[in-house]
């Protein structure tokens, strides 16, 4: 089982886990679309649409950069288009981009309130719609949402209302179309870590330096996804799936490779939010 020829559209994947799932596809000779706003680079994050188009040609697949906003309608609409033109389908929806911010519910500016639903749930919900006349095409197609199992635990819900209501949303989203599609032979699954993964996202909006040293490289993330996008679609659906969970399943059992500080004991890693 490989990629080879499999085309993936991802939303966001400039950097991180989405540049980091896009590599590891790449490496079987992938086809990679990715749609997202960094154009030009930011004085904060590495890395733009462009750079990311070159590192997955460097690593072995075909790259297309795509510039435009999940939020956007017509954006959304070319992004599949566009990758419908160049690669002639698409086999798999990665949902990467979203936007984080933990603020409490009385500190939470209305702005960011509305940027994390537009992003997160609404772009969500729709790239997977505008995508799905292709997916159904595809031989073994799969939507894949970088999001949490639903946990209704007082202890997320309380502790940033806004946030959990957003990646809840997002995970919603792809499980409520894992059944609407299942006719058709499209997976949906959501898939979530067991510990804080080094992205830009945790090291400023959890814990700068301290929290990247206690967490896992985004490559774990990456060799799950892969696994799940060989997942046979009409059987493999449906499920709120756990980065760990799907490498045991798949003989991966020695995750020490993936500390973001070599040699880090497994048990000094930081539990990610919402399991």
């Amino acid at each position: 089982m490989s990629l080879a020829g499999k085309t993936i559209l991802m939303s966001g994947g400039s950097r991180g886990i989405g540049l980091a799932i896009a590599l590891r596809a790449a490496r079987d000779g992938a086809n990679v679309a990715v749609f997202a706003k960094t154009d030009t680079p930011h004085p904060k994050l590495e890395g733009t649409v462009h750079s990311a188009a070159d590192a997955i040609r460097e690593a072995g697949g075909n790259a297309l950069a795509i510039v435009g906003d999940v939020r956007n309608d017509d954006d959304v609409t070319e992004a599949v288009l566009k990758t419908q033109g160049e690669f002639g389908g698409i086999d798999i929806v990665v949902n990467n981009a979203s936007v984080i911010d933990l603020s409490r519910s009385l500190d939470l500016a209305a702005k960011k309130y509305d940027l994390m639903q537009d992003v997160n749930v609404r772009g969500t919900f729709m790239l997977s719609r505008a995508a799905a006349p292709m997916l159904r095409d595809a031989e073994n197609p799969h939507i894949l949402s970088l999001s949490p199992p639903l946990n209704l635990d007082p202890k997320w819900l309380g502790a940033h209302t806004a946030y959990t209501m957003a990646k809840y949303g997002m995970s919603m989203a792809t499980l409520g179309m894992a059944a609407e599609f299942a006719a058709f032979g499209v997976a949906a699954n959501t898939l979530w870590p067991r510990t804080t993964i080094a992205t830009a996202a945790v090291q400023f909006a959890l814990g700068g330096d301290r929290m990247m040293k206690v967490s896992r490289t985004p490559e774990i993330y990456a060799d799950a996804a892969y696994e799940v996008f060989l997942k046979p679609a009409a059987e493999y659906t449906g499920q709120s799936l756990i980065v760990e969970d799907v490498l045991e399943a798949s003989g991966i059992t020695d995750f020490s490779g993936y500390a973001a500080v070599p040699g880090t004991p497994d048990d000094q890693l930081f539990p990610d939010i919402f399991l």
